[in-house]
């Protein structure tokens, strides 16, 4: 069977690296970017660490600073206006996943008709998105979704009444910017989930089907890297080695799930779009128990992961092996401070019946390692109640 494996865009990592924005847009020949960044990151002043070194090169930009938590319309189509009303030229897209996001859907309607919907990865939307897109620097600002170097945007559209996966090599960034230093004032909360979404990106792409060793050997790399550091960085936010260890590992992630994702990540979408919940959040409460359902299929795999999460495996059985491995994802939980359980977040029983459809309507578990009916999403959305 013939396979199509691709790698990240050109990436500038280490302490500082916002410093080389200026002369990224110029390499790219971006003359008046279009800054797309939430509240949040303007409040906190980390805005001006990205605009500083554009303002001192004589880069004039544009500003989009309203992208929402979990991105819908709302957060592309008022920048999509400012982008063409102001005549932009590129993209600096500056803040977690969702300003990411946001950015490469407003780059994406730069230059393409379609409704937004028409792009939907499960209608294979990716064959409408031609090269022909504007140049996009993405600035990460947490280490946790790594889409500063991947190829999907996720936007809550109405038409879809979920959250969709936009997917083409195209969207890919022109250059990402992975400077831990600008993850360093992060709250220990978002700390905790961000990090457990790498590492569900990075456990996830491992155990999904397919075949891709580059993408295993990044993923179980990337496992052992958050298990090492995340409980530093949540408990001691200055580290600026774990963070930058962190910030890697996300990136790996990103990389990693190239291969696929899995049941975790169907689960954990409606979360977001009914619950309202962090999505980093829901996927690390989920991950235990999308794990033990996924035992019987992916043993042999979850034995190799808990050597990853620091289980001594030498005289353990690969049954007792992957068992240590669920365990070891529970004890790092709970070392965070995520909660076990998502009646522990708001999370309610009368919301089931409206998740469980949307869940099987996400296209992430169609690469679980154990296929997943309506009726085991349903089942997994209790256990973990």
């Amino acid at each position: 069977m013939l396979s199509t494996w691709a790698f990240p865009t050109k990436i500038i990592f280490g302490a500082g690296a916002i410093g080389q924005v200026a002369e990224v847009s110029r390499d790219l020949c971006i003359q008046r970017p279009l800054i797309v960044t939430d509240p949040g990151i303007v409040k906190c002043g980390l805005v001006e660490r990205l605009t500083a070194p554009l303002k001192k090169a004589g880069i004039a930009w544009s500003l989009f600073d309203r992208v929402e938590g979990n991105p819908t319309e709302a957060s592309v189509f008022p920048g999509v206006d400012i982008y063409g009303g102001e005549s932009c030229d590129g993209v600096i897209a500056m803040g977690g996943g969702s300003a990411i996001d946001a950015g490469k859907a407003i780059r994406l309607k730069a230059t393409h008709a379609l409704p937004l919907e028409d792009y939907d990865d499960l209608k294979n939307g990716g064959d409408k998105i031609s090269a022909n897109l504007p140049p996009m620097i993405a600035v990460a600002t947490t280490s946790g979704t790594g889409s500063e170097v991947g190829r999907s945007a996720v936007i809550a559209l109405k038409a879809t009444g979920r959250k969709t996966v936009i997917f083409s090599p195209y969207l890919m960034p022109s250059v990402a910017i992975g400077d831990p230093e600008l993850t360093l004032e992060l709250p220990p909360h978002l700390t905790a989930a961000t990090g457990m979404d790498a590492m569900t990106h990075n456990l996830e792409a491992y155990l999904s089907v397919g075949y891709h060793p580059m993408c295993d050997a990044i993923a179980i790399k990337g496992v052992e890297i958050v298990n090492k550091y995340l409980r530093t960085a949540v408990h001691d936010g200055k580290n600026l080695d774990a963070r930058t260890r962190m910030c890697a590992a996300s990136m790996m992630g990103a990389v990693a799930f190239q291969k696929g994702l899995g049941t975790v990540h169907s689960l954990a979408h409606p979360l977001s779009t009914v619950a309202g919940l962090h999505h980093g959040l829901t996927n690390g409460i989920l991950l235990p128990y999308v794990m033990r359902f996924n035992l019987a299929a992916v043993r042999d795999r979850l034995a190799e992961l808990a050597g990853a999460l620091g289980v001594d495996t030498r005289s353990l059985s690969p049954d007792q092996a992957a068992n240590a491995a669920i365990t070891a994802i529970e004890k790092l939980n709970a070392d965070i401070g995520i909660p076990a359980r998502l009646s522990e977040v708001g999370v309610t029983a009368e919301m089931i019946p409206k998740m469980a459809p949307k869940a099987m309507e996400d296209g992430c578990h169609l690469l679980n390692p154990r296929p997943t009916t309506a009726e085991d999403m349903e089942m997994l959305y209790r256990e973990a109640l």
